[in-house]
């Protein structure tokens, strides 16, 4: 009898210590977590705020201006800011799994071949914004807004290419754990885009150009901070100064950044081709402000998401590149965890406060009818923005994002598109109908990637890892500069 109580003592003691070290390593992670995603989620939140801004300010010129710029951003700027975006998440493969495995110089390297790759990529992309007034004639839109879009899109190629470099180096960054710096300057090129922008609008009355002339300057602060940041000596073992070995095994990391680039734009490009046929909507005018109001709400909460997509994955590509698949998955259910606690938050606040959401963007009361109506599916969409972040960007820590861009083209393009199609149009549900459409792709790729990481051999892509940072590996001779 003794012996079997000093037997329970054991056992009730070795789960107590097992609980004890779960919570040690849970409440671990979830410091290193929020070390990146905080200053990720202050930086996306503040550079989407810059557009927002700007926004506000042209809206004060004219109508006419506020359309063209309307139109520039959401069709032409966000389709290249997509392709840059998932183009730089190579780095965040790349030097997350280097730092991991402990290549710290060869992060510097990865980082000058995605600003080669990225600018060639910028470049390609400039005849967009050069023909921008042609492009929206063919587009059927109004003369007058094609004509006034043009020079708006002419701006905007300062900040194309201040993209490539904000992006990349932020992932550079935050792959080192050093991303609080990023959100730092984000937040004060925000501070001082509002101040520019009154200044140069409202005291220098510059109109328009004053609008995208602060816009173009707060971007660019940014931009030269980080650039201080990185030559200024702060990161010594990560970068070594510019190198000819940037240029040597060029055609792998264009592999990668296709694959990226593919499997991000099919995400940030599926609401945008359903906005686009809420248009052909009957009473399209009140349909189109309706789901556009829901979308900028999505788009606020998603920057949110975007920080943890960042944390998952530079955790994962971190313990990758160390060999430590045990530590790669922990750190993925306590993200995804978290992140859902948040995303139920949002989904209550949207069930209660759905109609009054909208008066925040517009005082008309079919509109605000009509916004109420969808808050219901606004409430699945902010929840499921929880989980598919997080999935995609385990995937980009892991490097198979070739993988999930073909799951994105099946379940958004081949399967989402066509059921908001039938069910907008055939079963006649207007806007309910695209969005429950919209909504059924989401979840198809949500439930499909869940799969396809829940079956993942991670010692797998322990060995994956770790081949391709030996291949790509050079030693660090001390006139590589």
């Amino acid at each position: 009898m003794e012996s079997n109580g000093v037997d329970q003592e054991r056992l009730l003691g070795l789960e107590a210590a097992e609980q004890s070290g779960l919570k040690q390593r849970t409440w671990a992670e979830l410091k290193l977590m929020w070390r990146i995603a905080f200053p990720s989620i202050l930086a996306r939140v503040t550079s989407f705020g810059m557009i927002v801004v700007t926004q506000s300010f042209i809206g004060h010129v004219g109508e006419l201006q506020l359309a063209s710029y309307a139109l520039v951003q959401s069709l032409i700027l966000r389709f290249s800011n997509g392709i840059l975006l998932g183009m730089s998440s190579a780095t965040e493969t790349l030097c997350g799994q280097a730092f991991g495995a402990g290549q710290h110089h060869m992060m510097g390297i990865y980082l000058q071949r995605s600003w080669i790759v990225d600018v060639v990529t910028a470049t390609i992309l400039v005849p967009l914004f050069v023909f921008t007034t042609p492009i929206f004639r063919l587009f059927g839109e109004e003369e007058e807004i094609a004509v006034a879009s043009g020079p708006i899109a002419l701006w905007m190629i300062s900040i194309l290419y201040s993209f490539v470099f904000a992006l990349t180096i932020q992932m550079f960054l935050q792959a080192q754990l050093k991303n609080m710096i990023v959100g730092i300057l984000s937040a004060s090129s925000f501070a001082i885009h509002l101040l520019l922008s009154w200044l140069f609008v409202n005291i220098l009355d510059l109109g328009v150009s004053g609008a995208m002339g602060a816009y173009c300057i707060s971007s660019w602060l940014m931009v030269f901070g980080e650039y201080v940041y990185v030559f200024g000596g702060w990161c010594p073992n990560t970068w070594k100064g510019f190198t000819k070995a940037a240029f040597n095994d060029i055609l792998p990391v264009i592999k990668l950044s296709i694959s990226s680039g593919v499997m991000l734009c099919l995400e940030l490009w599926y609401n945008s081709v359903l906005v686009l046929f809420a248009g052909y909507l009957k009473n399209a005018t009140v349909a189109i402000s309706a789901f556009s109001i829901c979308l900028n709400i999505c788009a606020w909460e998603f920057m949110i998401c975007l920080g943890f997509l960042g944390a998952a994955c530079v955790r994962v590509s971190n313990e990758l590149g160390r060999g430590n698949s045990t530590a790669a998955k922990f750190a993925i259910k306590v993200i995804l965890c978290t992140s859902i606690g948040i995303g139920l938050i949002f989904f209550v606040l949207c069930f209660c406060f759905g109609k009054q959401i909208s008066y925040i963007f517009t005082s008309d009361e079919e509109i605000a009818e009509e916004v109420s109506s969808l808050s219901t599916l606004l409430a699945f969409s902010i929840l499921l923005n929880s989980v598919q972040p997080v999935l995609s960007g385990v995937a980009i820590g892991a490097g198979f994002q070739g993988t999930v861009a073909l799951i994105n083209i099946g379940s958004y393009y081949a399967f989402g598109v066509p059921v908001a199609l039938l069910l907008g149009y055939v079963a006649d549900l207007s806007v309910k109908g695209l969005w429950i459409g919209l909504l059924s792709g989401v979840l198809l790729q949500t439930f499909v990637l869940s799969i396809v990481i829940w079956r993942l051999d991670w010692d797998d892509q322990v060995k994956k890892a770790s081949e391709r940072l030996n291949r790509w590996f050079l030693t660090e001779p001390e006139d590589t500069n």
